[in-house]
């Protein structure tokens, strides 16, 4: 097992897909970050929703995010999510908020880090890890 954390394999995730959450994957395929923004009142959300939680109104923005993050919480796991399908790993399940998007939060895979040097508030960037179907998931690594 190695000593830093990585990234679930791939070939063992699946998404889904409607017309409120496409253009977020659809910016991930292209590597680059996004997050759900009223198009009335200018309110981030995620995820996405059909209706923003401060207007109600079902316009929609995805605007190019610049990729930090910022820690807000997290776990180490030592023990594959994919019984007898994937070997022991060690992974870092993490709450990202995402400072130019009014600190919306987003679940994601720390990676390239060892459990001793993860702390809340470390500064984050966005990379993208490939998943099945031709999908990218983001992932984030320490800045």
């Amino acid at each position: 097992m190695s000593d830093l954390a990585q990234a679930l394999p791939g070939e063992f995730i699946r998404i889904t897909t409607d017309q409120w959450t496409e253009p977020f994957w659809q910016a991930a395929k292209e590597r680059w970050l996004t997050a759900a923004q009223c198009g009335a009142c200018g309110h981030f959300r995620m995820p996405p929703s059909p209706f923003c939680p401060e207007c109600l109104s079902q316009k929609l923005k995805w605007p190019r995010l610049s990729g930090r993050g910022e820690l807000f919480s997290y776990c180490v796991c030592t023990r594959s999510p994919f019984p007898g399908k994937a070997a022991d790993m060690l992974y870092i399940p993490a709450i990202v908020e995402l400072p130019d998007a009014g600190r919306v939060r987003l679940v994601a895979n720390l990676v390239d880090v060892a459990p001793e040097d993860v702390s809340i508030g470390m500064v984050l960037q966005v990379l993208f890890h490939d998943i099945a179907e031709d999908w990218k998931i983001p992932i984030f690594a320490p800045a």
